[in-house]
């Protein structure tokens, strides 16, 4: 199958799954799409729990030993949050947001735009972070095939339906924060072939579902946590994994 198809059709459900929302978003009262909201946020603590349980997979274990999964998982936190906070990166995710609103939407009253900004944060960093998006596009790249993103595609349209009857087509414009982030990891697999041991792919994994517990969070309305700033930790991960192996 085509390298980079996996991501075409996550940007395409994404779309086709934003325009029935919206549809039928406007039949829908603001409790109910409140409370749509606050399942999709549920659903996410569920699937970050699974996937910060990767801390303890015997392949990282073996790896770095018991006791260090946990320290890599923290210091990849830590240091991508510094990282993160300095390059200011959630905040250039919502300036891209208010510039896409002002381009696409017009002038839109400060509540829409509101609206449109934080439906396209939230769904960039649901449909962005996580394991599936990494180890998908990587798999796409060195040409294993497109399933891993086929399946998160089918979640992601789905998830679309019930982000955009609450947020508006703010979540239509995640579609091309999907587009750039995993095409460029699809390039990536394509160019430096497998890279990544079963080792640090779990701390990746693991990295990705306490990121994702900020997301929900989010989604919850319990605590804005910087989730963008928060996204060099997805890089740093397996980078301590490989430092702690060798020096181990």
């Amino acid at each position: 199958m085509l390298r980079g198809f996996g991501t075409l059709l996550n940007v395409s459900t994404i779309l086709v799954g934003t325009g029935l929302g919206v549809l039928l978003g406007h039949r829908l009262p603001g409790r109910t799409r409140d409370v749509v909201t606050d399942a999709i946020g549920l659903v996410t603590l569920l699937i970050a729990a699974f996937a910060a349980y990767a801390v303890r997979d015997p392949a990282l274990v073996g790896l770095v030993g018991p006791n260090a999964p946990m320290l890599i998982v923290l210091a990849s936190l830590v240091a991508g949050g510094v990282i993160g906070s300095l390059l200011r990166l959630e905040l250039r995710l919502e300036g891209l947001g208010h510039r896409l609103q002002a381009r696409l939407a017009g002038r839109a009253a400060s509540p829409e735009r509101r609206r449109f900004v934080e439906g396209f944060v939230a769904a960039s960093l649901l449909f962005c972070v996580g394991p599936l998006t990494v180890l998908g596009s990587i798999s796409d790249g060195l040409g294993r095939g497109s399933q891993q993103l086929a399946l998160k595609a089918t979640l992601d349209g789905i998830t679309s339906v019930a982000f955009a009857a609450s947020f508006g087509w703010g979540v239509a414009a995640a579609a091309l924060t999907v587009l750039v982030v995993q095409g460029g990891l699809t390039v990536v697999g394509a160019l430096a072939g497998t890279f990544l041991s079963t080792g640090q792919v779990s701390a990746l994994t693991a990295t990705g579902g306490l990121l994702l517990v900020g997301v929900a969070l989010r989604l919850l309305r319990i605590k804005q946590l910087p989730v963008g700033d928060l996204l060099p930790a997805l890089l740093l991960a397996p980078l301590f994994t490989a430092l702690v192996s060798a020096w181990a």
